[in-house]
Formats: structure tokens, C-alpha cells, sequence
């Protein structure tokens, strides 16, 4: 743990966000000052392994490498994070900027009192997050919050367990893709209706009054927009644009993915045009390949079901998708643990499997865990690579359930970040047309595998790996084995595709997304060479 933060930037950065908190929260002032050192250590182990993973700096005589080229440290070595970061690098200065807002938002979130026990599946996942503080695992700018002050913290974070959804009336002719509003008020009918020629467009409540009342003047003005007074109460996700709705009259939950112009971990969480009018699109597709294959009969696809933009200015700062929930799908005793959750779960899980099971317990549990896991994630996973589809399969977009202790289905969100490869879909794409200039679509097989590689098997199998060695002593090369198994039997099928895939993925060197390189070349993504545990042979 870092000794303290009492000079240089971070100190200033920190007592700016301090002299806020005794403002707007000074109950939470004297937690925050003693959070402070640890959020500090947090994000600067975090860097430091980065920076060696990524061959920024040498790793130290005695640092041990787990697979993908992974450093876990102990602790950072420096006060300020930044002082980590080797001098005369291009882009320093703002990364600098980022690592330390990440340390004052994240002592704000060690300082929050925790809510209270959640009722119903989605309401849980939420809850299930918030044990992810430092947000993403491998990136150090887990909780930067850039465009956002300690205040807009306060009222918008995933620890502040509630927010608002706004919303505007959008002449037709301005507005861009389904009624996202009209589906709105299906579920909830108190929302208002507007004027003929115009739609109800949902929007974040902070966006709507620090971006859109200033940036769109002209349209408000000229009355293409109106900001309308109705709100509807809303749960932050760990995405923090991604809103949980109240339950519907019938029970049913939704989440809504509205724009939200702050930077988190590496990007500007606006959305694009192009993702709303690909979600419902892209999810139809899903549901296509998924019918009726047993190969991926426990998959459990969270739709994106309507999606709409106003395409002016950026065309990103209006957007918004709605998506269906968890509540009322699941079977009784069935519970969903959000991906990010799951490294600080996986102990309790084992125990609980082992408990259902009955057979087995310790190291001999963890294994046997593992393995039926591996068997939930990968093989849909793989064979809708196989077929075109390459999922953002990290762990903040992945929520497995369990039944009785044993690893029953997996649930999939967040489509915008998948790759889709035409020439492998095939026919099976039928009248799917990307919007013009889409990321999703790609002819490069290596970058479908790259996408499904990096986050399936580095960031999302990876860190679980590491935890079950720490809880229960399991090797890491019987690990690998365990899952290398599950690899091979996925692609013991006839055909050049299948070939390929498994000759990539358990070749001696795999790509890995370096997030910090990404983060000072200031552009789109970055990936490096890395040794494969999967190479290997069982």
C-alpha cells in the first residue's frame, strides 16, 4: 500500500475532490482521506503490471508471470500512480491525467456505504458489480471519470444506486430509427405523450442538462428539440450509461443505454448512430444462429430491441438502445453473477459446487469447476466464431448463472463491441445490412479472432484462473490443461474453418489488447504479441 498522498498533483487533484466531498457529502469526507492511499496502490499495481505487460518497462529479477504475460504486484512502488510512467512517452501527460482522476473516484467508491440487498435478477447483477470497485480488471483507468465532477459522481456513479432518465420530444425529421419512446410507454404509461410529428426520446439526466441544453441550443431554439420535465428513476450499471428501468406492470425489466459524454477507462461513452440501428439488427441475427443448435442451447442473449439517435452535430449525443433483462427468464433457484463479480465470488461458487455435486472439495473442487465452466463459455462462444460472430466476451459483458452450485447458462449483453465477418456468416446473414462504416463488420479473420481471443480467454478466463490459484491452490498449467481440453473438443469437427480457429488460438503466441500503449497513442485499438498457455498440450 502506498504510504500516503499529501504532495505533488494527485494531493491536488485529491484535495479538490476532498473540498468538494465536505460540501456536497462530508460524511463521507474523513472515508474518502482514508481510502485514498489504497485507491492510489489499486490503480498503480494496476498500471505496473500493464506496463510490463506490454513491454513498456522490464520486469523487475524475481517477478512472476502468469499466463498471457500477466503481472500481478503487490504493491505499486510509487505514491502517484503516474510517477510509474516512464518519462518522454508521447500521450504521458494526459494518461497522467486519467490514472489520477481514477484514484479519486475510485476512493469515492471505497468510502460509499454499500445499498441495500437487491430483490430481483437484474437488480442483483447490479448489486454484484458494485464488488468490482476498481471496475475493469486489467485496465488502470478502471474509474476514470474525465467530463464528470465529484458532485456529478455523487448523484451518477454505480455507488450512488439510483439516477435519473430524462427525455426529450424530437420532431420526426430530426429523429433517426425505431420509437424508443412509444416502446417506453408500453412499460411505463405515466411517461408523457408528444406532440404528432414528433418522438419520445429518452436521454441520461446529466447529459440532457450539462451537454444537450448548451451544445444543441440551435435545435432547442429552433423547436426540433424539446426538453420535456418528465424523468423516470434509474439504476446505474457498472457501464454507468447502461440505466436499469423500474419493473413494468408485468414485472419485466429493461435496461436503456443512453449517451453519456465522459470518458470511462478509454472512451467517450457517447453512442454512434451506427450501433443503434445495428443493435436490433445484430440481436435478430443472434437469435437466427442460436435457434434450434444444441451447441449453444445455454445461451441466454440479453436483445438489444430498439435503438434511435438525432444525427446532428456528432450524432452520438442523443442515442439510445434498449435492451430486455434478466427478471422473470430465469428458473427458481437459477442466479446470475455479473462477470466482474466473479473473481471475488469464484471461492463461494466453488463451495457451493462443490456442495452440489457432492464428490469433491479443495483443490480437486476448483478444477471440476473450472472445467464445467469452461464447458458453459466456450463452446457457443467458439462455434459462433465459427460461424462469423466474434462476442466482446470480457467480463463486464458476460453474466453466467448458476443452479445449485453448478455453472447452468450464460447470459450475453452489449452487442456494439462484437465482430461480425460476412464471408463466414454467409447465407446464415440474411438481409442483415450494417449501418455504412460499421467496426462490427470485418473480412480480417484475425481480427474476429483477436476480439473473441483477448477477452474470452485473457481477461474473462484469465483472471479466474488466477483467482482459483489463489483460493484453492490450483496450478496454473493444470488450469490451462482443463480448459485447452474443452478447446479441443469444440474443434474436433470436420473443416478448414475449424482448423484454423485452433491453430490460433493454441499457438505460441496469442494477440493481447495493451490498453495502456492504446491509452498514449490516443486512437483505436492497439494489440501485442504475448505468450499462449494454450499451446501447450494436454
Amino acid at each position: 500500500m502506498t504510504r500516503s498522498v499529501t504532495t505533488g498533483r494527485l494531493a491536488v487533484s485529491a484535495a479538490h475532490a476532498g473540498a468538494a466531498l465536505a460540501v456536497h457529502a462530508p460524511g463521507l469526507a474523513a472515508a474518502y482521506e482514508a481510502a485514498l492511499p489504497e485507491a492510489a496502490d489499486v490503480v498503480g499495481r494496476r498500471l505496473r503490471g500493464a506496463l510490463v505487460r506490454e513491454r513498456l518497462v522490464d520486469a523487475a529479477p524475481g517477478d512472476h508471470f502468469h499466463a498471457f504475460h500477466r503481472v500481478e504486484y503487490a504493491h505499486s512502488g510509487a505514491d502517484d500512480p503516474a510517477e510509474l510512467i516512464p518519462p518522454g512517452l508521447p500521450g504521458a501527460a494526459g494518461l497522467a491525467a486519467e490514472l489520477r482522476n481514477a484514484v479519486v473516484n475510485l476512493a469515492i467508491a471505497m468510502a460509499r456505504p454499500p445499498q441495500k440487498a437487491a430483490a430481483d435478477p437484474d437488480a442483483q447483477a447490479v448489486a454484484g458489480e458494485r464488488l468490482a470497485v476498481a471496475g475493469h480488471n486489467l485496465h488502470p483507468c478502471g474509474r476514470t471519470r474525465l467530463g464528470w465532477d465529484t458532485s456529478d459522481v455523487l448523484a451518477h456513479d454505480l455507488e450512488a444506486g439510483h439516477t435519473r432518465l430524462g427525455f426529450l420530444a424530437v420532431r420526426d425529421d430530426t429523429h433517426l430509427g425505431d420509437d424508443v419512446g412509444a416502446a417506453l410507454r408500453e412499460a411505463y404509461p405515466q411517461l408523457p405523450e408528444v406532440a404528432p410529428g414528433f418522438r419520445l426520446q429518452p436521454v441520461h439526466a446529466w447529459q440532457r442538462d450539462a451537454v444537450l441544453r448548451t451544445r444543441y441550443r440551435d435545435l432547442i431554439d429552433a423547436g426540433d428539440v424539446r426538453i420535456l420535465d418528465a424523468e423516470l428513476d434509474a439504476v446505474p450499471t457498472a457501464a454507468l450509461r447502461t440505466l436499469l428501468l423500474p419493473a413494468a406492470a408485468d414485472g419485466s425489466r429493461r435496461y436503456v443505454k443512453v449517451s453519456l459524454d465522459i470518458q470511462v477507462t478509454s472512451t467517450r461513452r457517447s453512442i454512434s448512430v451506427a450501433s443503434t440501428r445495428n443493435g436490433p439488427a445484430v440481436s435478430a441475427l443472434l437469435h437466427r444462429l442460436v435457434a434450434g443448435d444444441p451447441g449453444m442451447d445455454r445461451l441466454l442473449l440479453m436483445a438489444e430491441t430498439a435503438g434511435a439517435a438525432v444525427p446532428a452535430g456528432s450524432g452520438r449525443d442523443m442515442a439510445a438502445i434498449l435492451r430486455d433483462g434478466l427478471t422473470g427468464r430465469l428458473l427458481p433457484g437459477e442466479h446470475a453473477v455479473p462477470g466482474g463479480a466473479l473473481p471475488f465470488v469464484a471461492a463461494k461458487l466453488v463451495a457451493e459446487f462443490a456442495a452440489g455435486t457432492g464428490r469433491i472439495n479443495g483443490t480437486a473442487a476448483a478444477g471440476a469447476f473450472l472445467d464445467a465452466y469452461a464447458r458453459l463459455v466456450l463452446p457457443p462462444l467458439l462455434r459462433l466464431t465459427m460461424r462469423g460472430v466474434a462476442f466482446e466476451a470480457h467480463l463486464q459483458n458476460c453474466l453466467p448463472t448458476f443452479l445449485g452450485g453448478v455453472p447452468h447458462r450464460l447470459a450475453l449483453r452489449d452487442f456494439a463491441g462484437l465482430r461480425l465477418h460476412p464471408g463466414r456468416l454467409g447465407a446464415a446473414a440474411g438481409a442483415l445490412e450494417l449501418w455504412p462504416g460499421s467496426v462490427v463488420g470485418t473480412d480480417d479473420e484475425d481480427v474476429l479472432r483477436a476480439k473473441i481471443g483477448y477477452t474470452g480467454f485473457q481477461a474473462h478466463l484469465g483472471e479466474l484462473v488466477i483467482r482459483l490459484g489463489e483460493s484453492h491452490g490450483l496450478a496454473e498449467d493444470a488450469a490451462w490443461r482443463i480448459v485447452r481440453a474443452v478447446v479441443d473438443e469444440v474443434y474436433d469437427v470436420p473443416g478448414a474453418v475449424a482448423r484454423a480457429d485452433h491453430a490460433a488460438f493454441t499457438a505460441p503466441l496469442v494477440p493481447h489488447k495493451a490498453l495502456v500503449r492504446m491509452r498514449l497513442a490516443g486512437g483505436g485499438d492497439e494489440y501485442l504479441p504475448v505468450e499462449n498457455p494454450l499451446h501447450a498440450r494436454a
